[in-house]
């Protein structure tokens, strides 16, 4: 309970803060209704009805103020609030909350919205109680979402319409096991509410001189805590290293070359168990947990936030887990023109192995 109030208090501060603002928003309502995707065989006895709930988002307009937006095709960044009902009593309700940026097509007719937050799902797993979700093994859940509506403002005074697709992503990314997640897909429909009574005009920058820069040196340092599949095993920290040089293409892009290292707590307790429990697999408890990794990578520059995707191969791999392939999808923050915050998805595949969170340097 008390983490809902808490999520219940963020949705409406930040609703405070944009009422506060005064640059120009937009409040939409979306009602939804869809699927839970069959995305693995061992949920199947969790999908059940039709889906159904609402997003209620804030968004602020931007006119060109700064370079970047125009880049951008003048897009919108604010928040959103997702309820939805999974039609299952072993799956519960969730509860989320989103930041968001909202990015128009063919004269802004269609958008398209990413968001990243956080979500409280009602009914997670439990032993006892509730062996049966295996999609949701913790109260608290990272949470993706997508729309691509076909949208129009000021259609009744200040008020519009949109209509569209979503997909909905709720996983914990292995932090507690089990953790199959849940991908909903749902069309979606509602009203938009113009804040002011007539918008701004669009600025124009010229952007034309070409950006690039001399190659930089990155070192970051990722930790969290994740679990192996195996149902109460525990949840061991996880320490990774990683030095990259990256060469700035554009003012939207950058290619990275790099290494990790990785110092997995669970994977060493995970060696231990499966040299026990499997005895005629002749696995030495004592095999190396560690794990090198070179990468090629991404990075997608949205003012002083950035969206990195990266792809890497074990070089160093004495034990057979998952995959020698991983990959990292995740959110930067830069603090001035040398530090970082970043937070990031680990996985082989769809197999989500741990949210990473870390600070880095580029010097």
């Amino acid at each position: 309970m008390k983490k809902l109030v808490f999520l219940i208090f963020f949705n409406v501060w930040v609703v405070g803060l944009a009422q506060e603002s005064k640059e120009q928003s937009v409040i939409d309502v979306n009602y939804f209704r869809g699927n839970i995707s069959l995305h693995n065989n061992g949920i199947l006895h969790l999908i059940k009805g039709h889906p159904e709930g609402v997003i209620i988002g804030w968004n602020k307009k931007t006119f060109g103020e700064e370079s970047w937006q125009e880049r951008y095709g003048f897009p919108d960044y604010g928040a959103s609030f997702i309820y939805q009902n999974l039609k299952n009593e072993t799956l519960g309700n969730n509860y989320g909350v989103y930041a968001h940026y909202n990015f128009y097509f063919l004269k802004r007719m269609f958008m398209f919205r990413v968001g990243q937050g956080i979500a409280l799902t009602t009914n997670p797993y439990h032993k006892i109680d509730n062996h049966k979700n295996i999609a949701f093994g913790s109260k608290l859940l990272s949470s993706t979402y997508l729309m691509f509506n076909f949208k129009k403002e000021r259609i009744f005074g200040n008020f519009g319409l949109q209509a569209g697709v979503s997909l909905i992503h709720y996983s914990n990314a292995n932090v507690k096991a089990p953790n199959t997640s849940i991908n909903v897909v749902t069309l979606n429909a509602g009203v938009t509410y113009n804040l002011e009574e007539v918008d701004n005009v669009y600025q124009s920058t010229d952007n034309s001189e070409n950006f690039t820069e001399p190659i930089k040196y990155n070192v970051v340092f990722r930790t969290g805590i994740n679990e192996s599949d195996i149902i109460g095993s525990g949840q061991f920290p996880f320490y990774v290293f990683s030095g990259y040089a990256d060469k700035r293409l554009s003012y939207k892009s950058s290619i990275q070359f790099g290494t990790d290292v990785f110092f997995s707590k669970f994977l060493k307790e995970f060696i231990k168990y499966e040299s026990v429990a499997f005895p005629d697999r002749n696995i030495d408890e004592n095999t190396d947990y560690k794990r090198v990794g070179l990468f090629a990578g991404h990075e997608l520059f949205i003012n002083k936030m950035s969206v990195e995707t990266q792809a890497g191969y074990y070089v160093y791999y004495p034990y057979d887990f998952e995959d020698r392939v991983y990959f990292r999808v995740g959110l930067k923050r830069y603090f001035g023109k040398k530090w970082f915050g970043t937070a990031s998805v680990k996985s082989h595949g769809t197999a989500a192995e741990a949210v990473e969170f870390g600070v880095g340097i580029r010097l």
